[in-house]
């Protein structure tokens, strides 16, 4: 079975020192791929953005810096909640949020209560799903 939490949360999107605006970002996470959280960033006049990474990441990001590679989050001040910055990379372009640290923990507080962390793999129909994901990637692949 099927199910899924949603929330939006207004982040701020830091171009700059100088320069920063607001934007509403969605906040998805689905049991059929129960390790990952996807953030959807509305930028202003360009499609909508999403990118998908481990939701223990961003667990664990909301208190401590972690991280590797195209994915970063880490709190703003290391002894405080109040707010989280997400450095999101491909190649040698990034860009940066901050959000609140509330609206997140509450989000990831939901997801818990729909998969533990920790127990994704107890969902039994995700070998599935992850196997007909593989088979629709090979098969893209193949046609292109």
């Amino acid at each position: 079975m099927r199910e899924s939490v949603q929330a939006e949360v207004m982040m701020s999107f830091l171009v700059s020192e100088e320069l920063s605006f607001r934007i509403p970002v969605e906040l998805r996470y689905d049991t059929c791929d129960p390790y990952a959280v996807r953030l959807t960033f509305h930028l202003p006049g360009d499609a909508p953005v999403t990118w998908a990474f481990g939701r223990e990441l961003l667990v664990d990001g909301v208190v401590r810096p972690c991280g590797e590679g195209d994915v970063r989050v880490a709190p703003v001040e290391p002894d405080a909640l109040g707010e989280v910055l997400i450095r999101l990379q491909v190649g040698s372009d990034q860009a940066l949020f901050r959000s609140s640290t509330a609206p997140l923990v509450a989000f990831l507080d939901r997801t818990d209560k729909l998969v533990p962390l920790g127990q994704e793999g107890a969902l039994g129909d995700f070998d599935a799903h992850l196997d007909d994901a593989l088979d629709r990637i090979l098969a893209d692949q193949s046609a292109g």
